[in-house]
């Protein structure tokens, strides 16, 4: 395996697949001096970044020492290289690698290299980091259609699984959205969407004494039992028994009373629902402002008042009393000389009421225009907006999270400092409203209504900006739920275990981008297709979508006999969409794998449905597990 990167993304997958899939692994990495390094704005000091580049150099020091620890000699080797060149590639020996991934922060350097890639060795499976989405379709059908022209044959795999896939585009920023996105809704906290599969875990409560929690569909996970310990370990890798346990069977579930579950259940939102209205056109409220429209209210009532009077006094139709005061108040009626002085009061009130008019429809009419030309423009918050999601930072990751919170109807306020940010264009075209502005300086989070809001994500690029908010934001509500996103996981860790100690009657969590989309690059590296992922805690549970056919622990056995706790676990089957989902076989599968292109998944399989060679599933499996089921040697130890 051949990983080229420039960023903490490159240490992590490296690490990943030498410590879990036991893979030889060559990493290419520019040198120390020319690393992509995280900006510091805001009222961060040097000392703080200094400190921060210090702990983020030592921990990819540390992750490529640890998973190089224990391994037999040539497990790996590190190069450095300021460009992924011709040459480069050539000494990383990718024209006899098995697989290479790009994940270089830049699009134009990833793309360049696949090409180059391609060339050398026209079998080699490629996984690429993009973050336009459009173009890695067209990258990765491109590349395909090379490798088929080189070798003979078409490469590709239309399977579910998609195993044979030469070329996979994958995003980080689509990678880790799910979760963090997910983190700010009420009443889940796990999603994984991928490839118009929904995959969605709630995170419970502990059960009272005596109970036992609710599985859903089926319990992913027992949660820590040293959670509230601010000293413990947070659910990592060497919580021990205390750790959280994944994809446990039914006798630990029953027997873990008091501890939190992760179950699989379709939830949805029950936050306050968006405001109805055409896309484009803004709503009343919004067209003209509050002053405004009590002026003409009070001007309406004016008028009305005046043709009720003008109907007692000359005993005129109503509907002629109201044309003769619109007449006087526009000045276009005759002077009433001869008639009573009743009249001639009538007619004087209504001129000056025309007078007062004229003022007020000239501010309408500007309001009314400046409305809509600000619709292509930022929003302001609305007044009285409550009960919704702060996001900081509209980069990458902070656009993709925004994009699925308004997917979920969730009601959004974004703040950003830089106005040509990546992300604005996608707030202006959603319409949420944008406060302009840096969120380290004061009165900045007042003006995005954080009093009111439900919850935080801090998303900006800078770790120190995200702790400073996420402090600030607990200064004036200590109970806000709020999600960090940091560069690596130590310092995610450190952070999360000193802010639950400080506040720990609200929910706090931490999110290192990397941690989150390592695997999914990982598992595509090895050629199978990761539908997502989810973080348990400190750990990660992987969502797969697998052939049965050339497994062993699943091909002829039922799903139960399939069913490995701590290791994976069968979740779904695809049917072709119009069979039966009594757990019988697909007619039309035959042994080849082959089925119809139209199909769907049932969740709700038996126990004693039987797999066969024809079958695709969809499994969660740990780390370990998933290389143990391709058929790698998982590394001994325990681990998720």
């Amino acid at each position: 395996m051949v990983v080229c990167g420039d960023d903490g993304l490159a240490h992590r997958l490296a690490a990943e697949l030498r410590g879990v899939y036991r893979e030889q692994v060559t990493l290419v990495v520019p040198p120390s001096g020319r690393r992509v390094r995280q900006p510091v704005v805001g009222r961060a000091r040097a000392a703080s970044a200094a400190l921060l580049g210090m702990v983020n150099a030592a921990v990819n020091r540390s992750a490529a020492g640890d998973s190089a620890g224990g391994e037999p000699n040539g497990a790996g080797r590190e190069l450095e290289a300021a460009e992924p060149t011709e040459d480069v590639l050539a000494e990383a020996g990718v024209d006899r690698a098995a697989a290479l991934a790009l994940v270089y922060d830049d699009d134009e350097t990833n793309i360049r290299a696949a090409l180059t890639a391609r060339r050398l060795n026209p079998r080699l499976r490629l996984v690429l980091r993009l973050y336009n989405r459009r173009l890695g379709r067209h990258i990765e059908d491109l590349l395909d259609q090379t490798a088929a022209l080189a070798t003979g044959g078409d490469t590709r795999d239309t399977g579910l699984d998609g195993a044979g896939t030469s070329t996979t585009v994958l995003s980080d920023a689509d990678t880790a959205a799910p979760a963090l996105a997910a983190t700010a809704l009420v009443g889940t906290s796990k999603v994984v969407e991928t490839d118009g599969l929904l995959l969605r875990a709630v995170e419970r409560q502990p059960p009272r004494p005596g109970e036992v929690a609710d599985p859903g569909l089926c319990t992913l996970a027992l949660l820590s039992a040293t959670s509230n310990d601010p000293a413990g370990t947070d659910g990592s890798e060497g919580s021990g028994d205390q750790g959280p346990q994944l994809l446990p069977d039914a006798a630990a579930v029953e027997a873990a009373t008091g501890r939190g579950t992760v179950a699989l259940e379709q939830v949805s939102y029950a936050g306050p629902p968006l405001p109805a209205g055409r896309a484009g056109v803004p709503p009343f409220g919004e067209l003209f402002s509050r002053r405004l429209r009590w002026s003409l209210a009070g001007l309406g009532a004016c008028v009305v008042a005046l043709a009720v009077a003008l109907m007692v006094v000359t005993g005129d139709h109503p509907l002629h009393a109201t044309y003769v005061t619109l007449l006087d108040l526009f000045a276009i009626n005759e002077p009433a000389h001869n008639d009573d002085a009743g009249r001639q009061v009538l007619q004087l009130l209504s001129g000056f009421v025309g007078l007062l008019l004229l003022p007020v429809l000239l501010a309408a009419v500007l309001e009314a225009l400046g409305t809509f030309r600000n619709a292509s423009t930022v929003r302001k918050p609305p007044r009285g907006l409550g009960g919704h999601v702060v996001l900081l930072g509209l980069g990458k990751i902070g656009t993709r999270v925004l994009t699925r919170l308004r997917e979920m109807d969730i009601p959004v306020v974004c703040v950003e400092a830089d106005p040509e940010a990546r992300g604005m264009a996608t707030a202006r075209r959603l319409r949420v409203p944008v406060v302009l502005g840096d969120v380290t300086q004061e009165g900045v989070l007042e003006a995005a209504k954080i009093h009111r809001a439900h919850s935080l994500l801090a998303l900006t690029s800078v770790d120190t900006t995200n702790l400073e908010a996420v402090l600030y934001a607990r200064s004036v509500r200590s109970r806000l739920r709020v999600v960090l996103r940091l560069y690596d996981d130590d310092f995610a860790t450190a952070v999360y275990r000193t802010l639950r100690a400080a506040h720990p009657g609200a929910l706090t969590r931490s999110r290192s981008v990397t941690h989150l989309s390592a695997p999914a690059f990982a598992g595509a590296m090895m050629g199978r297709q990761i539908l997502g992922a989810i973080p348990v805690e400190r750990r990660v549970l992987l969502f797969a979508a697998v052939r049965v056919a050339g497994h062993p622990q699943l091909e002829g056995k039922t799903v139960g006999e399939a069913f490995r706790a701590g290791a994976w676990r069968v979740l779904a089957l695809e049917v072709p969409d119009g069979e039966a989902s009594d757990g019988e076989r697909p007619a039309d599968a035959g042994a080849d794998g082959e089925a119809a292109r139209e199909s769907r998944l049932v969740w709700e399989l038996p126990d004693t449905y039987v797999l066969r060679s024809g079958d695709r599933v969809v499994l969660a499996a740990t780390r370990r597990g998933l290389a143990e089921l391709m058929g790698r040697r998982a590394r001994q130890g325990a681990g998720s």
